[in-house]
């Protein structure tokens, strides 16, 4: 039987996590949308950092749609893209 949804998403994060502690940061799961768009908060210093949006979409979103591809996207609620 599969995991759910919910932990699946916080095992991919996990998976993540040392790299973004490494940095003073880390990614909270705000919610799952209906259409299966994962928003999440980026804290610590990834909230702040220039580079988050990069961040977000090289190390985080690659590494939930591979664990968890019904996800289609991923967004951070709490920083600007450019």
């Amino acid at each position: 039987m599969s995991l759910p949804l919910s932990e699946r998403i916080e095992a991919a994060l996990d998976s993540i996590r040392p790299y973004l502690e490494a940095d003073g940061g880390n990614v909270r799961i705000v919610e799952v949308t209906d259409d299966f768009i994962l928003r999440l908060e980026l804290t610590g210093t990834c909230s702040s950092c220039p580079m988050s949006t990069m961040t977000l979409k090289a190390g985080v979103e690659e590494a939930i749609k591979r664990s968890v591809p019904e996800i289609t996207k991923v967004e951070a609620v709490n920083v600007l893209v450019a």
